[in-house]
């Protein structure tokens, strides 16, 4: 008879892997916010490599009048 057939076979939770649950939680939060943070300083960069770039094109067209 096989333990799976068995029907006083009882499995139990594995107790490490209850106790690693709790160190998930600020990984995950750290991992969050480093991403957040990269995405902002990616936006606040695009946002002003087109700023740079709308003035100098304002500029040239200004030189050519």
């Amino acid at each position: 008879m096989s333990p799976a057939s068995d029907p006083n076979v009882v499995y139990l939770a594995d107790h490490s892997v209850l106790l690693a649950i709790p160190a998930f939680v600020p990984a995950f939060l750290v991992v969050g916010l480093v991403v957040y943070l990269a995405v902002r300083d990616r936006k606040a960069e695009a946002a002003e490599n087109a700023e740079n770039t709308d003035d100098e094109s304002t500029k040239r067209k200004e030189e050519d009048v």
